[in-house]
């Protein structure tokens, strides 16, 4: 006699009822004019998903399946629900436009059963990405050059997971912690879609990965980045966090489109990478000895000089824990704010709250010492030196090629020539070299020309030397280089500086007049790195002219606004 089998018997009994279900609800759906769909059927986006949340949707007896460029397909139990309404509305405020499907009650529950499969969606509503402390423990052991991030990715591309999105951010992320990227860039092309990090200041191709993923990966990241999904044509800036351990990583995300899909630029902030120390900024022994004393007078302005990207925001970091105490009130005003630093009341700047307007509220705060993001017009610079002479130690940067040039830049903007004078206390031009890899530097003697070269920059004669080349091991990626450190020069404004300001403000003539103060120049501080075995020739090269004797060429106040524009760097 055959066993009755209960568990067979129920399923085709709950199969009879499914088939009913559906039936029941196609035939309704058709009757009153609206698509029909039975979820189990169907592939569900987890992106799609996340743009209500769980408990809204249960609420509203819906579930978003899809998301198109201008649309998103939506399933309701009842589309005259006021509930559904509401949020079919909210997506058309959107510019996207709701297609509503009928659906049962199971099949929303069989979807609603897909949010437990996505990790992260809490945390991606708040701009934050939770990434297991684990997984990029796993990661930094597994990465150890660029070459070591393609596999990962690309494993992880090729699946159709719910939490590949998250797993493929993971392993992008934990890439760049793990090889200490400043920049991720990841830009779709014709046939793929590259990935890419700024090591040391230099861009490196990671991987190249199917188009397919890409656009769940730009949803999510504009998600994070409280970004609009709807808005492909117009550049888009925001920021978010992700979280290792009870370290917190801010990434500032750039947006722009582009001619096969919008192109992604992240910035990670990653509070253990920076050093915001004096002594780890790279300073010679004479520049040291004199950002000392400088530092301990209580009034006056310190610049610092260079392209985006030479380190100025460090220096200033660096300057400001220097200085900080509990007897100071420190106040900056940042665009934006890259890092927090206790004890100091930081602010940054929007619609309403600019650099200038911030100056002036920021001067009746009643502080010791101001940090200006950046002279930018002459407004800022005008309040800014005004800060400095009337009892404020002042911080703040400018886009010039050079120390000298931040005086002819100052008299171009408008400002009074004897209001610099009085006002500066030092001004510092800076680039970011790379380091040579101690592991895998290659020594050798210096060629004749070589000689001739340093001879002439450090002005006086040489004789041979030992320098080092790049080779390239597993301990840097093959790329011979391993974190960067700072090349500098300084004027102080004695008297002599002064008066050159005043007179005769070309570069060459204050050059001249800080001659006697026995700082380095940009060229020299450079030889002197080389010299010893801290950094390279040719990289000395790519980021320095070494072929004139000065780093730039010098240029009257009385020039032209458009041959002002050669000492900014934007």
């Amino acid at each position: 006699m055959a066993q009755f089998d209960s568990t067979r018997e129920d399923a085709k009994v709950a199969e009879l009822h499914h088939r009913e279900e559906e039936a029941l609800i196609q035939r309704t759906a058709t009757q009153q004019g609206y698509q029909y769909a039975d979820l189990g059927d169907v592939s569900i986006d987890p992106e799609a998903l996340q743009l209500v949340t769980e408990a809204a949707a249960r609420r509203a007896e819906l579930v978003v399946f899809k998301h198109g460029n201008q649309s998103v397909s939506v399933a309701v139990r009842n589309p005259l629900s006021p509930t559904t309404q509401e949020i079919l509305e909210s997506f058309q405020k959107q510019s996207l436009e709701p297609i509503v499907y009928v659906v049962s009650l199971s099949s929303l529950e069989h979807a609603w059963e897909r949010y437990k499969d996505i990790k992260h969606t809490a945390a991606s509503a708040h701009g934050v990405l939770d990434v297991d402390t684990e997984r990029i423990a796993e990661l930094a052991n597994k990465i150890h050059a660029p070459l070591d991030v393609p596999e990962l990715i690309r494993a992880i591309s090729s699946e159709n997971k719910a939490d590949s999105t998250s797993r493929a951010l993971e392993v992008i992320f934990g890439g760049a912690l793990a090889l200490k990227a400043s920049d991720v860039h990841i830009e779709p092309e014709s046939a793929a879609v590259r990935v890419r990090y700024r090591l040391d200041g230099v861009l490196w191709d990671i991987v190249d990965f199917e188009p397919h993923p890409y656009q769940k990966i730009l949803s999510r990241l504009k998600l994070l980045s409280g970004l609009k999904l709807n808005i492909h044509d117009e550049a888009q800036d925001g920021r978010f966090t992700f979280d290792v351990g009870s370290r917190k990583v801010e990434v500032r995300s750039s947006i722009i489109p582009g001619s096969f899909g919008e192109s992604i630029v992240m910035r990670l902030l990653d509070p253990d990478a920076s050093a915001f120390k004096l002594d780890r900024l790279g300073l010679n022994a004479r520049l040291d000895e004199v950002m000392q004393e400088e530092l301990k007078r209580p009034h006056g302005a310190i610049i610092t000089t260079g392209p985006t990207g030479s380190g100025k925001t460090t220096a200033l970091y660096a300057f400001l824990q220097s200085v900080h105490s509990p007897e100071v009130k420190i106040v900056t005003i940042e665009d934006p704010v890259e890092y927090k630093l206790p004890g100091i009341v930081q602010t940054q700047v929007s619609d309403g709250y600019t650099f200038a307007s911030g100056l002036r509220a920021v001067v009746r705060q009643d502080p010791d010492i101001i940090m200006v993001g950046e002279i930018r017009d002459r407004e800022v610079a005008e309040t800014a030196l005004h800060a400095a002479l009337t009892g404020h130690l002042v911080f703040s940067t400018l886009h010039t090629n050079s120390a000298a040039g931040a005086f002819p830049r100052l008299i171009n903007l408008g400002i009074d020539p004897r209001m610099i004078g009085s006002g500066f206390n030092v001004v510092l031009g800076q680039r970011l070299v790379r380091r040579l890899c101690e592991h895998c530097r290659v020594s050798r003697e210096t060629t004749t020309e070589e000689q001739k070269l340093i001879a002439r920059i450090m002005d006086q004669p040489v004789a041979l030397h030992t320098i080092f080349d790049a080779k390239g091991c597993d301990q840097c990626g093959n790329s011979g280089y391993k974190g960067r450190t700072g090349i500098y020069e300084a004027i102080v404004i004695t008297e002599a500086v002064e008066a050159a300001i005043i007179a005769d403000p070309r570069e060459h003539n204050i050059n001249e007049a800080a001659a006697p103060q026995n700082i380095p120049n940009m060229q020299q501080d450079g030889i002197m790195k080389v010299l010893a075995g801290i950094t390279s020739l040719d990289e000395l090269e790519r980021v320095v002219d070494l072929s004139k004797k000065e780093a730039v060429e010098t240029t009257t106040p009385e020039a032209s606004d458009t041959a002002f524009e050669d000492h900014i760097v934007s």
